[in-house]
């Protein structure tokens, strides 16, 4: 067995999303996502095949849902979201590192 932690090899510097795939099956997909400030391109919906279920582990976000308000996620928040349900990435937090961790079911 490998142990790893989720909250090593975190950089201070992250130019671009960081999305490192954890493990991944058939059905499944789990993913960390390390956030500094990135958001999703104007006018750009993700619109996924999947569900996606996340969960903050450090940091501050703001998502988007199509038709609905902007919600703040904090260190901590977790969130379904069901297929082809079209959100973006309002904003993370410019000033320090935001971790995700998704998944994909």
């Amino acid at each position: 067995m490998n142990i790893k932690n989720i909250l090593n090899g975190i950089p201070q510097e992250v130019p671009d999303e960081i999305f490192e795939r954890i493990i991944s099956s058939e059905n499944i997909r789990i993913e960390r996502i390390i956030s500094k400030g990135q958001s999703s391109r104007e006018n750009f919906w993700y619109d996924q095949d999947e569900n996606e279920w996340l969960i903050l582990i450090r940091g501050k976000a703001r998502l988007k849902f199509i038709n609905e308000e902007a919600i703040e996620l904090n260190k901590g928040d977790y969130l379904n979201i069901p297929a082809h349900q079209k959100h973006r990435v309002e904003w993370t937090d410019p000033e320090n590192v935001t971790i995700w961790l998704t998944v994909f079911y």
